[in-house]
């Protein structure tokens, strides 16, 4: 496995950025890997994935290979006073990669990821770019974005100043969310997609965000999506996102036991 941390110039950004790329070594002639855009959290940089979990090492089971941006808080939004992450991380990101990697551009190989605030990124970029991703995961997610410009009473949380901020920073001191950074709307948009991205949600019982997770799930089943939504003991940590991660290696892919694939039976 060859781990690169790499500095490059965006031109969405107007800036240098990180990111980090994770290659499985040793691949056989013609062999076209998988690729996995893995999305970090609100209070997380591009590190922490590699950090905190075996993202690697269920990359190397799976002949995957894995690149994770850098998007500070900016909810993998083109900002209304900012950089335009989203371009840059469904658009111009995968072309870095392919670029430089010799990364596949193939939908079938292509998938996106994330947890928390990346989670919704994920859900993001699959729904607006169906085309582009075949399979689509995401975790504990801040799905409902209508709810923290609304600054909704009923939130079963209290949005920081420094949150605040950040929204007024993506749409503006309004706080107007635009339709294409609504992961309902574009629920919906897309359901009528001749190909539409395989979907793996996960939330734990205890999460903050556990509504959110079980309203979108349900949106997009009712939209006519393949989903595969789970929910068990946990809360917004490392713990339940490295366990969420593994199973949807396994539930995509299949589980690999002695280096035999083997299918995800028991829905664990």
């Amino acid at each position: 496995m060859a781990f690169f941390r790499g500095d490059f110039y965006s031109e969405h950004l107007g800036m240098q950025t990180g990111a980090h790329f994770v290659i499985p070594e040793n691949v056989e002639k013609n062999e076209e890997l998988r690729v996995l855009y893995l999305l970090h959290g609100l209070s997380d940089n591009c590190g922490h994935w590699v950090r905190n979990t075996s993202a690697e090492r269920y990359a190397v089971e799976h002949r995957t290979a894995l690149v994770i941006p850098e998007v500070q808080r900016s909810f993998y939004t083109d900002m209304k006073y900012g950089p335009h992450y989203f371009s840059y991380v469904s658009k111009e990101l995968p072309a870095f990669a392919q670029k430089t990697f010799g990364l596949s551009a193939e939908r079938e190989k292509n998938m996106v990821a994330g947890l928390s605030m990346g989670g919704y990124g994920a859900m993001k970029c699959a729904l607006t770019y169906p085309e582009q991703y075949a399979y689509c995961a995401a975790f504990s997610s801040a799905c409902d974005m209508l709810r923290r410009t609304q600054k909704a009473s009923s939130a079963p949380y209290v949005l920081d100043e420094r949150i605040l901020r950040d929204i007024a920073g993506m749409f503006g001191p309004e706080l107007e969310l635009p339709k294409e950074c609504n992961l309902h709307y574009l629920a919906e948009k897309s359901a009528s997609a001749p190909e539409k991205p395989k979907l793996f949600m996960t939330c734990g019982l205890q999460d903050v965000l556990l509504d959110e997770n079980q309203v979108m799930a349900g949106l997009l089943k009712k939209n006519g999506y393949d989903i595969h939504y789970e929910e068990w003991e946990g809360n917004h940590t490392w713990e339940f996102w490295d366990t969420s991660l593994r199973k949807a290696f396994h539930y995509f892919f299949g589980a690999k036991e002695d280096g035999v694939k083997t299918p995800l039976s028991d829905g664990k």
